[in-house]
C-alpha cells in the first residue's frame, strides 16, 4: 500500500475531510458556489472536482454550482496584464460572493497565485479550502479549513491523495444533497 496514503489515513484527516464537506455542503444548499483553483496538476483537480459537481459523479442528480478558474483565454489575458500572480484572484472578485467557498489547491501551499486568491476570497467573506502538501506552506495558515498531505517528496504522492479527498468529498456531498434522486451506475 502506498506510504503516503497509510500516514494520510488517521482519525485527524478524517476531521478535516468531515470540516470540509460541511463547508462545501453548506455553501451548496444555502445557494452558494464552489469556486476551485490550481496550477498543472492542481487544476487538473479542480477541473476534475468542478465538473464532477456541475456535471455527475455517482448519481444523476442536479447539477452543483462549482467552477474552476481555468479558461485558458481569461487566464492568459489576466496574467498579460497584470501578472501571473493575480490570474486566480482575479477570477475569484469576478465570481465570488459571501457564500461561496474556494477551493484552493497547491502540492506546496506557496503558490503566489493560490495565496493571492484565498486573499481575495477571504475580502468578501468566502469560506475557504485548501488542499495541500508537505507541511502546508502559507496556505495552511490562510484557509478556513486546510486538509494537508503529510509528504515532502514527490507532488504526484500528494495529487494521489488530493484525488481521493476530492472523491470522497464529493460523495459526501450527495449523500446529504441528493438522498432521494436516482442512483448512478
Amino acid at each position: 500500500m502506498n506510504e503516503v496514503f497509510v500516514r494520510f489515513a488517521q482519525a485527524e484527516y478524517y476531521q478535516r475531510i468531515t470540516q470540509a464537506a460541511r463547508m462545501l455542503i453548506e455553501a451548496l444548499y444555502n445557494g452558494g458556489k464552489i469556486i476551485l483553483c490550481g496550477n498543472g496538476g492542481s487544476m487538473s483537480d479542480a477541473q476534475h472536482f468542478a465538473e464532477e459537481l456541475a456535471g455527475r459523479f455517482r448519481k444523476t442528480r442536479k447539477a452543483f454550482a462549482a467552477i474552476a478558474l481555468s479558461d485558458s483565454a481569461f487566464l492568459t489575458c489576466t496574467a498579460n496584464d497584470f501578472g501571473y500572480e493575480v490570474v486566480f484572484a482575479r477570477g475569484v472578485e469576478a465570481l465570488g460572493r459571501k457564500g461561496d467557498v474556494l477551493v484552493a489547491i497547491s502540492t506546496s501551499g506557496n503558490s503566489a497565485n493560490i495565496l493571492r486568491a484565498v486573499e481575495t476570497a477571504k475580502a468578501i467573506e468566502m469560506q475557504t479550502l485548501g488542499l495541500t502538501g508537505n507541511d502546508g506552506g502559507k496556505l495552511a495558515f490562510l484557509c478556513d479549513v486546510v486538509i494537508c498531505v503529510p509528504h515532502t517528496g514527490y507532488a504526484d504522492r500528494i495529487q494521489e491523495i488530493h484525488i481521493k479527498v476530492i472523491h470522497t468529498l464529493i460523495a459526501c456531498i450527495e449523500a446529504e444533497l441528493c438522498s432521494d434522486e436516482i442512483n448512478g451506475d
